[in-house]
């Protein structure tokens, strides 16, 4: 065997017997764990079950309003201060909507496909050729959204700190078919990492070719730490102002994971300017949002303070979760030089790297002992890895024992395919 001696041969085609043991115990117990997306488990649901009973008959009423009625465009005005204190940007730069913050996305880039932005010289959909910035790995709902309009996606690479904006500079400095970038900046999905002060400044500052340049900054993460301590994220509204480019961004935010999953609250703030077009859009489209639930939001949370106090709730579900897929993946992985994976302070993923060439095997035997992951390729535009080396984990809806479970499985599962490539190779 080529660049392997036969004593080391031996030893590995030991391990991947040991290995293989323990695959098949596991495939031999018929399990059905599914940790393909970041779904609330039943206890983070019912934290909010009060909401239910905060707007009950007769007190439908807020500032002054019957909220059973039509009016009330941009959202009710105490959820607009709300969610003020939750995007960070004034009352009157803020549209509260329905319950999927991903619908307020979807709107922005239709309506610049159809209309165009306020600065544009003409709407995207007359160009020809439009393309977006994907820091990948990243979010596959909004690369499903490019596919949608025929928008071409530009993988850039992403470290700790954020998207690399060396590259992500040279790009939009000299090409002007590239229109807007996509970004999770806190607790980024899959990665966990949340961007540095230096690159939210690079990218409300940096030089474009396209004047109307756009940022969607879906904060969505933007309250879900694990500790005590959550990490500190720059305001881009107040970047983009101070870098010459007040219009640069939307800010995207729900209580999609804060309160209930399918029935939250979702809202966009931005410049004066892009909520003022965007509220005149969407009168075409709705004659207002589900007032009553903005209200029993309101009346749920409060402000901020009680929004923080809620999610220390949340953090003290799933920290064990996401411990135990550190341990178990140290325990298997750590120091065998054929893994990589990262340790998020917040958020709902986990963001694992197996040998290239590997991840789709990985996830296909995990599968066929039980375990459902998000399918190899997702966190990548068009679901195509280039390297084949990324899995997202997402521990959050199993129960602690099933998370560990699923792990072991994966671990497993990774070691026997790097074994498996390792002698095919000699």
């Amino acid at each position: 065997m080529r660049d392997l001696s036969k004593a080391d041969a031996n030893v590995l085609h030991e391990q991947r017997a040991q290995l293989a043991a323990r695959y098949d115990a596991f495939r031999s117990r018929g399990l059905k764990l599914d940790m393909t997306r970041g779904k609330p488990c039943p206890e983070q649901l019912d934290l909010a079950l009060g909401l239910l009973d905060c707007v009950r008959s007769g007190e439908w009423h807020g500032e002054g309003d019957d909220e059973r009625n039509y009016g009330g465009l941009d959202g009710i005005p105490e959820a607009r201060r709300l969610f003020g204190e939750y995007l960070g940007a004034p009352q009157a730069q803020v549209v509260v909507g329905g319950n999927a913050s991903l619908e307020l996305m979807h709107g922005i880039v239709r309506d610049a496909i159809v209309h165009g932005v306020p600065g544009a010289v003409a709407p995207w959909g007359r160009l020809g050729r439009i393309r977006f910035l994907c820091p990948s790995p990243g979010y596959d709902r909004h690369f499903f959204i490019c596919e949608y309009f025929g928008i071409e996606m530009v993988p850039v690479a992403m470290d700790e700190h954020g998207p690399c904006m060396d590259e992500v500079e040279h790009i939009v400095a000299g090409d002007e078919t590239v229109k807007g970038m996509w970004c999770v900046p806190k607790y980024s999905n899959p990665t966990g990492c949340v961007y540095s002060d230096e690159v939210v400044e690079r990218l409300a500052a940096m030089r474009t070719r396209a004047p109307d340049f756009r940022i969607l900054w879906d904060d969505a993460y933007a309250v879900h730490g694990l500790h005590d301590r959550p990490d500190r994220l720059a305001n881009i509204l107040d970047a983009c102002a101070r870098g010459g480019h007040p219009d640069r961004a939307y800010v995207f935010g729900s209580t999609s994971k804060v309160s209930f999953a399918g029935g939250g609250v979702a809202a966009m703030a931005a410049s004066p300017a892009n909520i003022a077009e965007a509220s005149r859009r969407r009168n075409t489209s709705t004659i207002g949002g589900d007032k009553i639930n903005q209200l029993r939001h309101v009346r749920f949370f409060r402000d901020m303070a009680g929004i923080e106090a809620h999610m220390r709730k949340h953090a003290a579900i799933l920290r064990p979760k996401f411990e135990a897929v550190q341990d178990v993946l140290a325990r298997e992985l750590d120091g065998r030089g054929i893994a990589t994976w990262t340790r998020p302070r917040g958020g709902y993923f986990v963001s694992l790297d197996v040998p290239e060439g590997c991840a789709r095997e990985v996830v296909q035997l995990a599968a066929d002992a039980g375990v459902k992951l998000t399918p190899a390729g997702a966190t990548w535009p068009c679901g195509k890895d280039p390297r084949d080396t990324n899995i997202r984990i997402a521990p959050s809806f199993p129960a602690v024992a099933d998370v560990r479970t699923a792990m072991e499985i994966v671990a497993v599962c990774t070691q026997l395919t790097a074994i498996d490539r390792r002698l095919a190779a000699a």
